[in-house]
């Protein structure tokens, strides 16, 4: 049994020809009909004209007047009445006497009768237009009254059959015909023509696969793991993938808006200039690596499409690299200074100098040690406390003193403040040791007030901060250091710092300090949740 294959639907294109040459069709039968219709009433119309024209002729007539008055009026007026209804084109004109008697008729046998119409209508002084059913068959037809001296003495009866109205709009028909005609085959060829570029302009693809490609589409934008931003050549954003609302914390559709009243000035401002490469973007407190590229059709512009990738984590791994590497180096030198004055030690015991020794022992610089106890005592928070004690290992290791103050107090605090104590003190911290690089003194103040905000405070003995630099210190790149391969990403510090600040409704100023560098106050208000703790933390040597 041989098996059949399932018809196959119709393309889009075929759809598309049916379709408009379906529309050609009915507008073109529509005004075949009503163009039919007006030039039967355009010939009626004219018909009509002459009608009245000739009945009011022969009724004004004064032969045809003067022969009522004959004791036969048929005899003059029958063949008057032949040689105009001749000479006029039309069916018949009969005239009447005041009782509807006819003087005329195309048939002479009809002559003496009644007329086989009304015609009450002329005698009352009236014209009537109109189609009756008379002897001759259905016309269209005219009757004027004849008057003489103010009296109606009969009718003037003048018409053409309906039949030869047709007749005249079936002559006429074949040229309408033609030209309907001729609309239907040009607006079936222009339907064959768009539907086939409608049919190019979308490469060929069926609506089932256009679907398709727009699901899958819609998937794979939805589904990458970085954010894609597209823009038109007005800046009018067309899309905005899920990962892109996260990254910018975006929650509504922001799809047909402008970009530069949607996103942040500087990525609005990446969009409108397209700049090569990658570069870092701050959106909110996420750092994030944007890399523009302008959409070009045809050579000239029509978009620009963002990717931005998340750079937060890796950053943040990137610094706690960083302080490892720090930390080891100055363990490691560390241990190179113990191993130095062990050698000594056990030097000066060989030599039997037992008080040198114990004099070198009991001279020996603890201030690390002294340093790492004191900020464990004052700063309880443990991740504030092993930041401090990492950063004062950074500063021996080049050399820079980090002194806590004594009145620094702050007790455990909630995990949101305390990651964004985190980022203020290190980022700060940092900014001090690069300003410094080496031999220097950085002076810090952490501590709960009263009303349960926290004050910082950092002074160092840097270069400060330059004047020119003050205004746009806060701004995502800004810096007054190298931007080697090394540290690429450097001005991110105290951009986020002023973010964290910013969302946390603090203040947060730079001054000169009396060290000669520069000085950071940052105040944060307190949170809802907050609570202050029951007894300050013991002082070092408490119990």
């Amino acid at each position: 049994m041989l098996r059949t294959s399932p018809l196959r639907a119709p393309s889009l294109r075929t759809h598309l020809m049916l379709l408009q040459v379906g529309i050609v069709l009915l507008v073109i039968s529509v005004a075949g009909v009503v163009a039919a219709i007006l030039q039967a009433d355009a010939i009626r119309d004219s018909h009509q004209d002459r009608l009245i024209g000739v009945a009011e002729s022969v009724a004004r007539l004064p032969t045809i007047i003067e022969a009522f008055d004959d004791p036969d009026p048929a005899t003059t007026i029958q063949p008057l009445a032949e040689l105009i209804r001749q000479a006029s084109d039309v069916t018949y004109v009969v005239v009447t006497d005041a009782k509807g008697n006819r003087y005329s008729h195309p048939n002479p046998n009809r002559i003496g009768e009644q007329v086989s119409t009304d015609p009450s209508v002329p005698l009352s002084g009236d014209i009537f237009v109109g189609t009756e059913q008379g002897t001759l068959g259905t016309s269209w037809r005219v009757k004027v009254p004849v008057w003489i001296d103010d009296e109606v003495v009969g009718t003037a009866s003048v018409g053409v059959l309906e039949s030869e109205l047709r007749a005249d709009l079936l002559e006429k028909l074949p040229v309408l015909i033609g030209w309907l005609l001729g609309a239907a085959v040009v607006g079936t060829i222009g339907a064959f023509s768009i539907s086939r570029l409608v049919w190019r302009r979308i490469h060929r693809q069926e609506p089932e696969q256009i679907a398709e490609l727009l699901q899958s589409r819609d998937a794979l934008l939805h589904g990458v793991g970085d954010g894609l931003i597209a823009t038109d050549a007005h800046g009018i954003i067309t899309l905005f993938n899920d990962e892109a609302q996260r990254l910018l914390d975006i929650k509504e559709d922001v799809v047909g808006l402008a970009a530069n009243l949607v996103l942040e000035e500087q990525l609005a401002a990446l969009i409108a200039t397209e700049p090569e490469g990658e570069q870092l973007v701050l959106a909110g407190e996420r750092i994030l690596l944007a890399k523009v590229s302008g959409a070009t059709v045809a050579g000239s512009h029509v978009g620009s499409m963002v990717v931005l990738r998340d750079r937060t984590e890796l950053h943040a791994m990137l610094r706690d690299l960083s302080g490892a590497r720090d930390m080891t180096q100055a363990l490691r030198a560390q241990a190179h200074e113990f191993s130095n004055r062990l050698h000594v030690i056990s030097g000066l015991l060989e030599l039997g100098e037992i008080r040198a020794a114990a004099q070198f022992i009991g001279t020996a610089d603890t201030s690390a040690s002294r340093t790492g106890a004191e900020a464990l005592a004052s700063v309880s928070d443990p991740e504030l406390g092993a930041l401090l004690l990492a950063k004062g290992a950074i500063c021996r290791e080049k050399g820079i003193e980090l002194v806590i103050d004594d009145e620094s107090v702050l007790a455990p605090s909630e995990p949101a403040l305390s990651r964004d104590l985190i980022t203020i003190l290190g980022n700060l911290l940092d900014n001090s040791i690069e300003a410094i690089v080496h031999q220097g003194r950085i002076e810090l103040l952490v501590s709960e007030e009263a009303d349960a905000s926290v004050l910082i405070e950092i002074h160092d003995d840097g270069p400060g901060i330059a004047a020119e630099l003050q205004a746009s210190m806060w701004n995502l790149g800004t810096t007054s250091k190298s931007t080697d391969t090394e540290h690429a990403a450097r001005g991110i510090g105290l951009a986020l710092v002023h973010r964290v600040v910013t969302r946390r409704r603090g203040t947060i100023n730079v001054t000169s300090s009396d060290l000669g560098g520069a000085a950071f106050t940052v105040t944060l208000p307190p949170t809802l949740t907050h609570r202050k703790p029951a007894h300050l933390i013991a002082a070092p040597g408490e119990p």
